[in-house]
């Protein structure tokens, strides 16, 4: 069959359509209020085949959320009063500084990573101890957490986004952050975590801002939706940490200009400072917070590094392998891949917040139309979303299973 003509999933045995409900921000947003049960209008548009409509799926969607949010919260209690959550025989510390007086579900929760490194122990229980202290937002939690190792590599491996995972889910559930107001930064060593991590956990945050580090193999590609800072001293010399802040800025530049509504960054190379920044830095502070979370951007670009993930905003793989990179678009009611390599098949999560699921969609890869008709939103999408991750504003309701053209 040529490129670009259409292939029911009957004609084509290799796409797999699996479909199941949505939870758009406005959701979002009404369980944060914890809004009344909404009541199905008359006039609602014609249900997707064999499928929930967008009232019930949002329904079922909040009543899962909550009922996985309950749970959560009993689960992490413990590690939530001890202030040291556990993942896999790692043990992460927190300290925590409150202000301003946001309503339970709508504060911001700032997470600042500390320097340090291969220094030791109490060097790096000072750095700890010291980050605590580096920045204060107007509003919001802040918390600073204690690496689980003195390496220097102690905000690059695998262990950590896992136990960033379960930090959030917790100050999620269990101290009223909203979910689409987490905000990333670091300093020295806690800098090239931010490097790393922003990159990989971009989907997590609102905004990344990296201060005096180095960022070893990272790439920039991952941060189209995460907006970025960097702030360096242009004298800050060790480890080329000045010339790498300036080579990243005309990256960032460069993927701007070929993609205009992504890559929102900021770049201060501050003249006269070395690693040491005189709290110029906290400049950093008031820029992010001007964002939230964009959940479900229209423009997907995932690059696997050597800590993989098994899915990235609406994008997911049945297994990350290192260097495969995923670039996935939605043009109206048309779902693209642009750009897949290293992976064979991609399960597009759904939701009414991305398009619209009572209308018929096409998914194309390659130039060749996959799948056209209606996906419709099952309990069976929600529940894996909300097994996946407990994050209430980026519940799919409907997915879609692709496998790679053949030749």
């Amino acid at each position: 069959m040529s490129g670009g003509q259409a292939r029911s999933s009957s004609a084509r045995p290799a796409l797999v359509l699996v479909c199941a409900a949505l939870v758009a921000p406005r959701l979002a947003q009404a369980w944060k209020a914890d809004a009344p049960r909404a009541v199905a209008d008359a006039q609602e548009a014609p249900l997707a085949p064999a499928g929930l409509s967008r009232t019930a799926a949002e329904e079922l969607a909040k009543e899962l959320w909550v009922a996985r949010a309950a749970e959560l919260a009993a689960e992490l209690q413990d590690e939530d009063e001890a202030e040291a959550f556990e993942l896999d025989g790692r043990r992460l510390r927190v300290k925590e500084l409150r202000s301003g007086s946001a309503a339970f579900g709508a504060r911001s929760l700032w997470i600042s990573l500390h320097g340090g490194g291969r220094a030791g122990k109490s060097v790096n229980d000072g750095q700890w101890e010291n980050q605590l202290r580096m920045y204060r937002p107007p509003e919001g939690i802040y918390v600073a957490p204690r690496a689980p190792t003195d390496t220097w590599d102690l905000w690059h491996q695998g262990h950590v986004d896992g136990l960033l995972d379960r930090l959030i889910a917790s100050y999620v559930v269990r101290h009223g952050v909203d979910p689409d107001r987490v905000y990333l930064l670091g300093y020295s060593a806690g800098g090239d975590g931010v490097y790393q991590l922003g990159p990989r956990m971009a989907d997590r945050f609102a905004a990344a801002a990296m201060m005096a580090g180095h960022p070893n193999d990272a790439r920039p590609d991952g941060l189209r939706n995460l907006p970025f800072a960097l702030f360096v001293g242009a004298e800050d010399k060790a480890y080329g940490r000045d010339e790498e802040a300036r080579s990243w800025s005309k990256r960032l530049v460069a993927l701007r200009a070929a993609d205009a509504d992504g890559y929102e960054h900021l770049a201060r190379i501050l003249p006269g400072k070395g690693h040491w920044m005189d709290g110029e830095d906290r400049a950093a502070l008031p820029w992010m917070e001007r964002f939230t979370r964009r959940a479900w951007p229209k423009r997907v670009v995932w690059v696997q590094d050597d800590v993989t993930h098994r899915r990235f905003y609406w994008v997911a793989v049945e297994g990350g392998s290192l260097g495969a990179r995923v670039a996935v678009e939605v043009d109206g009611q048309t779902l693209r891949v642009t750009e897949a390599r290293g992976v064979e098949r991609i399960r597009l999560r759904l939701s009414d917040a991305l398009l619209d699921l009572d209308r018929p969609i096409r998914a194309e890869w390659a130039g060749e139309t996959l799948f056209e008709g209606v996906c419709p939103r099952t309990r069976e999408a929600v529940e894996r979303s909300l097994r996946e991750r407990a994050d209430p504003s980026s519940i799919a309701t409907a997915e879609l299973v692709l496998e790679a053209p053949g030749d």
